[in-house]
């Protein structure tokens, strides 16, 4: 899961950047309102959840989730905030908010909250996600493959998760590699394709297939290739 955070408050950010990380999430850290809205209007540039702070310098947090709503951005926005008022998260959620949450908070309700956010957006009920033989826990962070648990290193766990987040669609090589290394972390250009060979070679030669010139998408379910 990739996540734009938005928050000025630097030892906050810094622990919510440092903890969602160590979560296994890929997080982007942007400190002001203004710049927040410029990231997000950039087409290239997707992220599966924001965590946006209200009271930001240079454009305010509400400003923020009007604007990106009026251009069609609908990606999923969860408030952080010390307003608790319940006026404060009435006007919050009408802006176009899809959770809310106040500080002080604990980090586990905040990355299950992530998580429920995406499986929403994705239109899935189920926590778990299940293709053939594969299962894959978000929350646990485990794998298992024929039943037997697989160890996968982060990268390989969050492209896993994306592939069957989006099973039977093409992604592009960019949205993968988003979903992989936030900004400033250096990538190497075969980077993605290493990453999928290794999971090749965990779950089978077809499980992934490669769409010349766009990306990759995990197959319709063939028993004989499980």
């Amino acid at each position: 899961m990739r996540v734009l955070l938005v928050e000025d408050d630097e030892l906050l950010g810094d622990g919510i950047f440092s903890g969602l990380k160590h979560y296994g999430l890929t997080v982007d850290w942007i400190k002001d309102g203004k710049t927040a809205f410029e990231a997000l209007s950039q087409k290239q540039e997707t992220f599966d959840v924001i965590i946006l702070d209200l009271g930001l310098p240079k454009m305010s947090g509400l400003d923020v989730l009007r604007k990106i709503r009026e251009k069609g951005i609908a990606v999923p926005v969860l408030i952080l905030t010390a307003k608790d008022a319940v006026e404060d998260r009435v006007h919050g959620l009408d802006a176009g908010a899809d959770d809310y949450i106040a500080k002080p908070f604990d980090l586990d309700e905040l990355c299950a909250r992530l998580r429920a956010l995406q499986r929403r957006s994705k239109s899935r009920a189920q926590p778990i996600l299940e293709f053939g033989d594969i299962k894959l826990d978000p929350a646990a962070h485990t794998v298992t493959h024929k039943n037997q648990l697989v160890d996968l290193p982060r990268r390989e766990f969050t492209l896993l998760q994306k592939l069957l987040e989006n099973a039977g669609r093409v992604i592009s090589r960019d949205q993968l590699s988003q979903s992989l290394y936030g900004w400033g972390e250096s990538i190497d250009s075969n980077a993605l394709e290493v990453h999928v060979h290794n999971l090749r070679k965990r779950f089978g030669t077809k499980f992934i297939r490669t769409i010349r010139g766009v990306g990759y998408m995990v197959k319709e379910i063939d028993k004989k290739e499980f």
